[in-house]
C-alpha cells in the first residue's frame, strides 16, 4: 500500500515539521512494515509553469515529425514573450494548456534545462510529459494536456503536486484494514495520540423500495450488499487533477472519471467498488455461485471458463462479473465513446476465502480481490457507495437518485472474554487495566466489565479471534522495544535424553570417519521405491501423505534416508565432485496402523500428559535413522602410493563405527534388499532380548537401480535404525580398561562350508574364548578345489590379554582351543590342515 504523506495529514493533524522518515518510525514501532519512503521531486527546481500553445509550425524535413511551436509563460520568463519551443510530440493542439519547463530548471534524474539549438530552431525550454516530471503513466501516452480553465503562468509544481513522500508498506494477510488510507490513518493517529477524521463517518440515507433491484442468492458468499444509482452525468467530464495525482502516487493508473472515482473510494476506505454502466445492465442483479462450464469475458478481455464455486454477479442474461475479483465487459463504463450518463454503484461485502480461492483458480490478482481476502470491513460498504455518489453528483454533473438497496444477511458483531490482566502475563509487564483498556479502545473495541473483559471487536479487524490477538494488540501499541530482554531459567537435571546423545555422537563419528554431513528434506514421491525395486508388500512402500506438499512430485514423507542423499551425490557428482561420502542422521516415517485426529494444545497453560500422550498417539511413527552413501574414490592416490576406490566394505564399516557408539554388537551377514546389489549387500542386525533383529542393510547398490537415479557407477550405501541400536545396547559407552601386561596372539585357519556366514564363525569363536579375548579379527578367506568346491577357509586373528598377569602360552592356546571347540560344535568348522 502506498500511501501519500500530504494525503495522509487529511485525517491526522500531523505536527508540520513531521516527515516521511519520522513517520515511518512510528508506525513500524506500532507493527506496520514500512519499507521505504519514496520522496516525490526531491531534485526538482524550476521555473514550470502552465502554458498556453499559440502556434504551431510543423518541421517536415526530418525523419521525424517535429514541431516548433510558440508558448504564452505570462510573466515567468521575465520578459512576458511568448516562448519558442521544439517538441516532437504530437497529442496536443493549439490553444491547449500545457506545463512548460524554462531554462534554468532542473528535472527529476538531475536534468538542467537550457536554451539549446535543435533542428534548425533554438528551444527555450520544454513542453512536458508526466515520465519526464516523475509522474509515472496517466494513460495519456504524451504531453500533459491541462484542463482550459488553470491560468496560464500558474506554478506548475503545486498545481500537479509534484512535491510529496510516499510511504510504501507491505501489508501482512492479518492487516487487510491497512489497504486504505483510513486504516493506515487510524494507526497514525493511535502512534501519535491524535484525533482521527474518519472519512466512514458519512450521512447514508436509509434503504427504501426503489433502489435498483438485487437478489442475493448465496448469503454465505455475500452477506451484504448496496446499490445506488446516479443519473445525468456529463459523458465527457474529466478526472480533476488532484484526484489523478493521488491515484498515480497511490501506484494506481488513472482510466476514466467513474473509474477514477471507484478506485479513489477504495484506496481512501478500503472498500472495492464497481459501476456499471446502467444502460448495458439488463434487469435485476443478482449475486450467485456460476454454473460448471458458464462462460464470462472479464474487463481484461480474456474469456473465463467459471467453476461451479466460483461467486459471480448477474442480470437477465447470465454472468456479468466475478464478484470481489473483476467486473464483466458486458456491462463496462465505456470511456472512448464517452456515452456512459447513467452507472450503478455496486458495494457489497463477499466471503474471504471464497474470492481468494477465486482469483488463484484464475491467476487473476486485483486490487478488489487482494483487499477482500484479507478481510474488509463490511460495515463500510454504504458509507463507500455513498462516497461515491456525491463524488460523480460533484464531478461528473450527476443527480443521485432517491433509491438505496441494501441486502444484508444479519449477524451478530464478535465478542472476545478477556481478563483484563491477561496482556500482563504475556508480555511479563504489568500494564494494568487502565492502559489495556485504552489501548484497546483506541483500536475501536468496545470494552466493558473490570477483572473480566468483555470486548467487542470492531468490524474492520476480522483477525481479532481470541484473546491473545487483543493481548498483542496491547503490546504492539505500548511498544515491542519497550519488552524486558530476559533470559529462561531452565530449570535444573534436565540434559539430553540417550536419544539425543547417541544422535550426536553417531554424527561427530560419521564426519570423523571423513564422511560429510548433508541434510535433505523430509519428502520423497513414491515412484523412487519403485526405482529401488522394493517388493509390493514392503513396509517402506506405506507412506503418510500431506495434504498440501511443498511440490506434488514429492508428496509423501519418507520411509527411508537414501532418496534424498543420493540426490544429493548425483548433483554434486554432476557438478564435478566425483569422490563423495556423505551421511545424514534423521528422521523417518512410517503411518500408524490406526488413524487418529490430532486434538489442538491448549496455549493458556501447560498440557497435561495424557493431552501430549494423545497427540503422540496420533502422530506417524517416527525412528531415527543413520545413512551413507559413497562414491568415487575413498583414499586418494599421491606420492604416498595407489589410491583406493569406496567399495562396499566402507559401508558396512560405517555401521560398525556406528554400533561402536551405541554400544552394541552388529551381526555382518550376506543379504538381499531392495536396491542394493544382490551379490555385494550385508543384512545388518542386533540381538535384542536375546532375539536377531534386522536393523538395517549396506553394500554396493544394484547396477539397475544406478542406472534409474543417473549415479555413478559402483555406488554404495548403508542405511540403519538408530533407535533399534539403542534398544540393543547395554547402556552408556564405557571407555576400554588399558592392560600394562602384553597381548598374546593366536591365529587359527577354519575350513566351512560356503552357505555358513562369517559372523556365525566370529560369534561362536568370541564365546567360546571367553573373558581372556581382546579382540578378534578375520584377515583372510581362501577357497580352492583342495578345499573342496563348496568349502571355503576363513584365518581369524585372536588377541588374549588379562588384567592382571602376562599370560603364559598354554593359558592362551586353551582359550584358542576353547573357542575352535564352540565354532566346530555350532558350525561344523574344522582347523585347516588338521
Amino acid at each position: 500500500m502506498r500511501v501519500p504523506l500530504s494525503w495522509l495529514r487529511e485525517y491526522v493533524d500531523l505536527p508540520a515539521t513531521e516527515t516521511g522518515r519520522d513517520v515511518q518510525a512510528k508506525l513500524i514501532s506500532a507493527g506496520l512494515e514500512v519499507e521505504t519512503v519514496e520522496p516525490l521531486g526531491a531534485d526538482l527546481k524550476g521555473p514550470l509553469v502552465v502554458g498556453q500553445v499559440l502556434t504551431i509550425e510543423e518541421l517536415t524535413e526530418f525523419k521525424k515529425p517535429i514541431r516548433f511551436c510558440t508558448v504564452a509563460v505570462g510573466t515567468a520568463n521575465g520578459t512576458g514573450e511568448p516562448q519558442e519551443i521544439v517538441c516532437g510530440a504530437r497529442n496536443f493542439a493549439v490553444g491547449d494548456k500545457v506545463v512548460v519547463v524554462l531554462p534554468g530548471a532542473v528535472l527529476p534524474g538531475n536534468f538542467a534545462i537550457a536554451a539549446r539549438k535543435t533542428y534548425g530552431k533554438t528551444s527555450h525550454g520544454m513542453i512536458c510529459s508526466g515520465d519526464e516530471l516523475g509522474m509515472g503513466d496517466d494513460g495519456s501516452g504524451g504531453i500533459i494536456v491541462l484542463p482550459p480553465e488553470v491560468e496560464v503562468g500558474t506554478d506548475a509544481i503545486e498545481l500537479l503536486q509534484l512535491v510529496d513522500e510516499v510511504l510504501d508498506i507491505a501489508v501482512t494477510p492479518d492487516r487487510g484494514y491497512a489497504l486504505s488510507m483510513r486504516g493506515v490513518a487510524r494507526e497514525t493517529a493511535i502512534a501519535y495520540g491524535l484525533p482521527l477524521r474518519d472519512p466512514a463517518l458519512l450521512d447514508v440515507p436509509a434503504p427504501n423500495a426503489f433502489g435498483y433491484p438485487v437478489q442475493v442468492s448465496d448469503p454465505m458468499g455475500c452477506d451484504r450488499f448496496t446499490a445506488r444509482t446516479v443519473t445525468g452525468l456529463d459523458p465527457d467530464a474529466q478526472s480533476p487533477i488532484w484526484l489523478r495525482r493521488r491515484l498515480q502516487k497511490a501506484g494506481m493508473r488513472p482510466i476514466s472519471l467513474a473509474v477514477d472515482i471507484t478506485n479513489y473510494v477504495m484506496l481512501e476506505l478500503g472498500q472495492p467498488l464497481h459501476a456499471y454502466d446502467r444502460g448495458r445492465v439488463q434487469g435485476t442483479i443478482g449475486v450467485r455461485r456460476a454454473e460448471q462450464g458458464e462462460k464470462l469475458t472479464t474487463l481484461d478481455g480474456v474469456k473465463r471458463t467459471l467453476n461451479a464455486e466460483d461467486l459471480v454477479i448477474t442480470d437477465d442474461r447470465g454472468p456479468i462479473g466475478l464478484a470481489g475479483v473483476m467486473g464483466g465487459a458486458n456491462t463496462e463504463i465505456d470511456d472512448t465513446e464517452g456515452t456512459t450518463t447513467e452507472v450503478v454503484v455496486e458495494a457489497a461485502h463477499f466471503d474471504a476465502i471464497s474470492i481468494a480461492r477465486t482469483a488463484r483458480r484464475h491467476k487473476l490478482a486485483s486490487e478488489a480481490s487482494k483487499r477482500f481476502e484479507r478481510g474488509v470491513d463490511p460495515q463500510a460498504a454504504s458509507a463507500a457507495a455513498q462516497r461515491t455518489v456525491d463524488l460523480l453528483v460533484l464531478l461528473a454533473g450527476g443527480t443521485a437518485d432517491a433509491g438505496v438497496t441494501e441486502v444484508i444477511t444479519p449477524s451478530a458483531p464478535h465478542t472476545i472474554t478477556i481478563p483484563a490482566n491477561h496482556p500482563d502475563k504475556v508480555a511479563g509487564v504489568d500494564y494494568g487495566r487502565e492502559t489495556v483498556v485504552r489501548r484497546l479502545q483506541q483500536v475501536g473495541c468496545d470494552v466493558y466489565g473490570q477483572d473480566e473483559l468483555i470486548v467487542t471487536v470492531p468490524s474492520w479487524r476480522p483477525d481479532l479471534t481470541d484473546p491473545n490477538d487483543l493481548a498483542e494488540e496491547v503490546i504492539r501499541l505500548e511498544g515491542y522495544e519497550n519488552l524486558p530482554s530476559t533470559l529462561p531459567k531452565p530449570p535444573a537435571g534436565l540434559g539430553l535424553t540417550d536419544r539425543q546423545r547417541l544422535h550426536r555422537r553417531a554424527g561427530r563419528a560419521l564426519a570423523g570417519a571423513g564422511y560429510v554431513e548433508s541434510p535433505n528434506y523430509p519428502f520423497m514421491g513414491e515412484q523412487v521405491l519403485d526405482q529401488f525395486g522394493l517388493a509390493d508388500d514392503d513396509p517402506n512402500r506405506k507412506v503418510v501423505k500431506l495434504v498440501n506438499p511443498l511440490s506434488d512430485e514429492e508428496p509423501a514423507l519418507r520411509t527411508t534416508l537414501l532418496p534424498g542423499l543420493l540426490q544429493a551425490l548425483r548433483r554434486n557428482d554432476g557438478r564435478g565432485s566425483h569422490d563423495l561420502a556423505l551421511f545424514e542422521t534423521g528422521l523417518v516415517f512410517h503411518p500408524r496402523a490406526e488413524l487418529r485426529i490430532a486434538g489442538r494444545l491448549p496455549v493458556d497453560r501447560r498440557p497435561t500428559d495424557e493431552e501430549i500422550a494423545s497427540l503422540t498417539a496420533a502422530l506417524p511413527v517416527q525412528p531415527r535413522h543413520a545413512a551413507v552413501v559413497l562414491a568415487g574414490a575413498r583414499e586418494q592416490a599421491g606420492w604416498w602410493g595407489k589410491g583406493r576406490p569406496a567399495d562396499w566394505a566402507d559401508a558396512i564399516e560405517a555401521a560398525r563405527i556406528l554400533a561402536r557408539e551405541a554400544g552394541t554388537e552388529l551381526l555382518v551377514r550376506s543379504g538381499q534388499y531392495g536396491p542394493w546389489h544382490p551379490g555385494r549387500c550385508a543384512e545388518l542386525s542386533v540381538v535384542v532380548d536375546g532375539t536377531r533383529r534386522v536393523v538395517g542393510h549396506a553394500g554396493e547398490l544394484h547396477p539397475r537401480v544406478l542406472k534409474a537415479l543417473g549415479l555413478p557407477a559402483r555406488t554404495c550405501a548403508m542405511e540403519l535404525d538408530l533407535d533399534a541400536l539403542e534398544e540393543a545396547s547395554s547402556g552408556h559407552p564405557k571407555g576400554p580398561k588399558i592392560s600394562t601386561f602384553p597381548v598374546a596372539t593366536q591365529d587359527v585357519a577354519l575350513v566351512v562350508d560356503k552357505a555358513v556366514p562369517h559372523a556365525d564363525v566370529e560369534a561362536a569363536l568370541r564365546e567360546g574364548a571367553g573373558e581372556l579375548l581382546e579382540s578378534i579379527r578375520l584377515f583372510d578367506e581362501y577357497e580352492s578345489e583342495q578345499l573342496g568346491g563348496d568349502r571355503k577357509s576363513l584365518a581369524y586373528a585372536l588377541r588374549f590379554r588379562a588384567d592382571d598377569r602376562t599370560l603364559t602360552v598354554d593359558e592362551a592356546s586353551a582359550a584358542r582351543d576353547a573357542a575352535v571347540a564352540l565354532a566346530t560344535e555350532r558350525t561344523g568348522a574344522v582347523l585347516r590342515g588338521a
